[in-house]
């Protein structure tokens, strides 16, 4: 295993995470992307930019609000705007940022503030102040998502605003020691949680139940955030509907979870499926050929391959019953993890065929594949999260997935245990 797993806490005998070498190197790399550009500076809205470029966060409930940013001017630091009081707190425990750097600001809050406040035209003037004083006024700005008012307030001042979106992808997409350490910390803790949901799923637990349980279990691990937990069973296993209800697991189901959750802000995209009790024959051959397409991309994951070279091993979206790529995007595709759950690069036949992106060592790319069962109602979803080495790849994700697994006590007949093979059928309980 070349990736160390290491204890959450520091210790003075043991390096793990160096977070003084993390902070100065997503810095530097956001420095040097900025500096291939013509652009005068980025401003970044997006909470994951804003960490990768700052070091600072202050909670997940920000992640959508649009209201923090900060500016890298070119050949310069970043300055943070924040709410005041943390932008006080930055102030008082981020020295990295440097004196003066950190202060008071707020966006529009998603329109919540509206136009007659101002606001945006107080986010413009402060940006160009900015780079007026550093005479990059005149060189386009690179912005990667903005409010329209905040916008057209920029564009009024007369400063041009580029898509600063592939700068900062750019900046992020080979991770670096710190990273790849932090990743794989936060898979450790779905391989716990996998064990926990394993261990609790039987007929009768209702798929919120089990997203309680995982989040209960991530957080108590020491996870930043549950971002999101896909809990799908039985009939609703296809087609794949991304979101967990309150259904009740019933003998002979198929069961998958998608785990989103972050450590320290590096994230996890992982898929597990089982079976509740009992397989169905149908459900076994589609987690095997589910496995296969899967397995076949891993293999190939190393520097020097493309994003096409992957796509193109996958079945076209007719063959699993989709009229076209677009219909089933997502089913077999591949992603960047990082900061965010989806990054740089993507795979899927939808774009990588005609778009070829190449595979270097240093990415870590999340696997996934889908499988529908021949029955019309189960299948199979597994995915894998992959560092690209100099020499081939290592797999991150680790909880057993090479075969599917059965899980719930198992049931006691007269001559011997219920066979873990049994098909559904009107009158043995699995009339859909």
């Amino acid at each position: 295993m070349g990736v160390h797993t290491y204890g959450l806490m520091g210790v003075d005998w043991e390096e793990r995470v160096n977070f003084d070498r993390l902070r100065g190197e997503r810095l530097g790399r956001a420095k040097a992307a900025l500096a291939a550009t013509e652009l005068g500076g980025l401003l970044c809205f997006d909470m994951y930019n804003i960490r990768y470029i700052t070091s600072t966060n202050i909670g997940e409930w920000a992640r959508d609000k649009l209201s923090r940013f900060t500016l890298l001017p070119r050949g310069d630091e970043p300055i943070m705007w924040d709410f005041g009081s943390a932008a006080r707190h930055h102030e008082l425990y981020c020295p990295w940022l440097g004196g003066g750097r950190s202060r008071a600001g707020i966006s529009l809050l998603r329109g919540a503030m509206t136009p007659d406040t101002g606001q945006a035209e107080d986010v413009a003037l402060k940006i160009k102040r900015e780079l007026e004083a550093r005479g990059l006024h005149k060189a386009p700005l690179g912005v990667d998502v903005i409010e329209l008012p905040i916008l057209y307030a920029l564009q009024k001042e007369g400063i041009k605003v580029v898509d600063g979106q592939q700068v900062m992808q750019a900046a992020r997409r080979i991770k670096m020691r710190d990273e790849i350490i932090l990743l794989n910390t936060a898979c450790m803790m779905v391989d716990a949680t996998y064990e926990k949901l394993y261990r609790a799923m039987r007929p009768g637990a209702r798929e919120n139940e089990l997203v309680a349980l995982a989040a209960n279990t991530l957080y108590t691990l020491g996870s930043e955030d549950v971002e999101g937990v896909n809990a799908i069973g039985g009939e609703r296993c296809s087609p794949h509907p991304h979101i967990f209800s309150d259904r009740a697991l019933r003998p002979g189901d198929p069961a998958y979870f998608d785990i989103i959750h972050s450590y320290m802000g590096y994230r996890t995209c992982y898929y597990r499926s089982f079976a509740v009790g009992s397989a169905s024959p149908a459900l076994g051959d589609a987690y095997k050929r589910c496995r296969e397409y899967l397995d076949m991309a891993i293999a190939m994951m190393k520097p020097g391959i493309t994003t096409a070279d992957i796509a193109g091993i996958w079945p076209r979206a007719q063959e699993f019953g989709f009229p076209n790529e677009e219909a089933c995007f997502g089913l077999q595709y591949g992603h960047g993890v990082g900061l965010s759950v989806w990054e740089q690069p993507v795979i899927s036949r939808l774009v990588s065929l005609d778009h070829p992106v190449s595979i270097e060592a240093g990415m870590v790319v999340a696997l996934e594949t889908f499988w529908p069962a021949s029955d019309g109602w189960s299948a199979a979803r597994i995915e894998e999260e992959v560092l690209v080495t100099e020499t081939g790849h290592e797999v991150i994700t680790r909880f057993p997935a090479e075969t599917l697994l059965v899980a719930g006590a198992p049931y006691w007949t007269g001559t011997g245990p219920l066979p873990s093979t049994r098909e559904l059928e009107p009158g043995l309980g699995g009339g859909r």
